[in-house]
């Protein structure tokens, strides 16, 4: 047989009224909200600058991804479908196909030399100007 100790009465119980603790003929009193001081600038996770970074990174690299695997796209579809392009000669001796293979390391280069001048005029400048904001704001918090 089990026994059950009684309810401790100090604690309400949990299924009871508000009034439990209180005569029913007393106002409950309210509890006062605390003071908050107004923010002067948004919270920075809320800040359209980290939307408008996210779109810049975003856009830096669909440039940089399509301009390295477009044109390798490009060389694997003429090496399946034009067999009789890529073996035709450029100069004496040397096929279309092993230039456009040569020509590939530049594009590499040029797709490396979009992402870096995308993220120095795009990016990098909201990224700088979100970094200081950040600061600005830390330093204001840890004064208060």
């Amino acid at each position: 047989m089990s026994f059950d100790p009684p309810p401790s009465y100090p604690y309400p119980p949990p299924d009871s009224s508000p009034s439990y603790d209180t005569y029913p003929w007393q106002p409950q009193q309210q509890p006062e909200p605390p003071e908050r001081r107004p923010q002067r600038h948004t919270a920075l996770g809320h800040h359209s600058d980290l939307r408008v970074l996210r779109s810049a990174y975003r856009w830096q690299r669909r440039v940089a991804t399509l301009t390295a695997l477009g044109y390798f796209t490009l060389f694997l579809i003429l090496s399946a479908f034009a067999p009789s392009f890529m073996t035709s000669t450029v100069t004496d001796g040397l096929p279309t196909g092993l230039l456009l293979a040569l020509i590939q390391v530049p594009v590499t280069w040029l797709a490396i030399a979009l992402y870096e001048q995308t993220a120095r005029r795009r990016v990098d400048p909201i990224a700088d100007r979100i970094r200081k904001q950040a600061e600005l704001d830390a330093k204001r918090e840890s004064a208060r």
